[in-house]
């Protein structure tokens, strides 16, 4: 494992530590305060695991009230915070400092409120995004984001980094199954933004707060909508011997109007080791595999099939397989949602990319990773949400060998740098965090982040929470003529690349 260069250590913060300790204790139970280096070590990484750092204390508030004493005792005594929830995200986000307070929102994990009448579900953070689902289903109801480590990663986690899933080409992201948060904010105010209603005056604070990834405030509360469920569903496994024809298919599916609830894609490599770990009867001998799910009527289901099996023959699949069960159809997906670990056989370690880019580059991105892969001398393998051009190659190393760790790190700089080449973003879903922050320049000019930075600095003008992700070394990109810091108001801390 390596360890992250991080913002500069304070010193006095670190000898304050039992003074720390003692004065959080004023706040919550004792028992919800750990500082011995045991009950650290489970905190010192999230899904980002190439990177660790030991917090310098954790503790776990069990109401708002807490969390807004805790965030106001920080503010005033010029402590990092870092807010943590279920600690599945992908980008580094919930990394410590080994100066800062962690903030863990593990006790906040109850439904408060399912509301039929309004189609909503209210929840605290560290409500799991499939318990949603779970809690409403006996009533033909579920929530539409889905993503792949739906099972463990949290709604506030989901909220911080607008997280998406296989789902999100018909029924959108996070964000827009979103309908009202409480945060707390750096100083200790608690506030709320939208609520049960798919509207409200006012600025848009709560789209502000949503993929902000824990820089403006600590979510203690989540509003959702859910859906009834569909009347039929089924879904399409079809092979293809290029890459090409699977991407041609996809833009032509789009371009007759189609919008399937899900439109996944994967290569050759990644199908066969997610066949070979959970067994979905995958075309393995496929360059490229895709799965396409329709929903609705079962009139307008059974149609758009029909139309979606001539386009996948027309564009030269070399298999098709139609659901005809429930069963059959989640096995489908079972496979895509096990593909991330089913890439353990591959390699020691992977680290998961994530970016987006116009649909119709698929084939001519997904040709420049293979050459960087050659380059490199790296494995990678490929999952894509086809349909709304978000993907995710898996890029094999080990994480015990610091060359090919820094390898890993350039090769994923060189894609998302291509992403954004042909018009495409940095990220689809997992956010910035620590992963992408030195590639923020890439995306955005001068005036661009520094009006993020400023409504960062009216939130929290010391920057003291979570500090270190999401923006990039400020006297670098200076230097680059990208970014201007106005009269040494931006506080944000020197931060060495990786």
């Amino acid at each position: 494992m390596t360890t992250l260069k991080m913002p500069k250590v304070d010193n006095n913060t670190l000898k304050d530590k039992n003074k720390i300790v003692k004065d959080l204790g004023e706040f919550t139970d004792k028992k919800n305060i750990l500082f011995e280096i045991e009950e650290l070590k489970p905190y010192e990484t999230d899904g980002l695991t190439a990177y660790k750092q030991t917090p310098l204390v954790v503790v776990l508030p069990e109401n708002k009230k807490e969390v807004s004493q805790i965030l106001s005792y920080c503010n005033k005594n010029n402590l990092k915070i870092v807010p943590r929830g279920a600690g599945t995200g992908l980008s580094g986000g919930s990394l410590p400092l080994a100066d800062c307070v962690l903030l863990s929102l593990g006790k906040f994990n109850k439904i408060l409120e399912v509301d039929y009448k309004n189609r909503c579900v209210v929840a605290q953070p560290c409500v799991t995004n499939l318990s949603i689902t779970e809690a409403v289903q006996e009533n033909n109801f579920y929530y539409a984001p889905d993503p792949s480590s739906q099972l463990a990663c949290s709604i506030g986690g989901n909220v911080a980094e607008n997280s998406g899933g296989v789902h999100s080409l018909k029924y959108g992201a996070t964000t827009n199954n979103l309908l009202g948060i409480e945060v707390v904010l750096m100083d200790g105010t608690i506030v709320k933004f939208g609520g049960k209603t798919f509207d409200s005056e006012g600025y848009d604070f709560l789209g502000l707060m949503t993929g902000s990834e824990g820089l403006l405030g600590v979510i203690t509360e989540v509003t959702v909508k859910i859906l009834k469920s569909p009347e039929n569903v089924k879904a399409a496994l079809v092979g293809f011997p290029t890459i090409e024809d699977a991407g041609n298919c996809v833009s032509q599916i789009i371009a007759d109007g189609i919008i399937p609830a899900g439109m996944e894609i994967m290569d050759k490599a990644l199908t066969k080791a997610t066949n070979d770990f959970s067994k979905a009867g995958y075309p393995v001998d496929a360059e490229a595999m895709m799965i396409v799910e329709l929903d609705g009527t079962e009139l307008e289901v059974n149609e758009l099939i029909k139309k979606v099996e001539l386009i996948a023959k027309k564009n030269n699949c070399s298999s098709i397989k139609i659901s005809k069960t429930k069963e059959e159809r989640l096995k489908f997906w079972a496979g895509r949602k096990a593909a991330f670990p089913a890439c353990g056989v591959l390699a020691p370690d992977y680290m998961c990319m994530d970016g987006s880019i116009p649909r119709s580059k698929l084939a001519e991105v997904l040709k420049e990773i293979t050459k960087l892969s050659k380059k490199y001398n790296l494995p990678v393998a490929n999952a894509f949400h086809a349909g709304d051009g978000n993907l995710h190659p898996l890029i094999m190393f080990d994480a015990n060998d610091e060359e090919s760790l820094r390898k890993t790190e350039e090769f994923g700089a060189e894609i998302l740098k291509y992403c954004v080449k042909v018009g495409g973003a940095l990220t689809g879903e997992h956010g910035v965090g620590i992963e992408k922050r030195e590639l923020m320049c890439e995306a955005f000019n001068n005036n661009d982040i520094q009006q993020q930075l400023n409504i960062k600095i009216a939130l929290d003008p010391s920057s003291l929470l979570n500090p270190g992700k999401v923006y990039p070394i400020l006297r670098k990109c200076a230097e680059e003529g990208r970014v201007h810091v106005h009269g040494g108001k931006t506080k944000f801390p020197d931060i060495p690349r990786f």
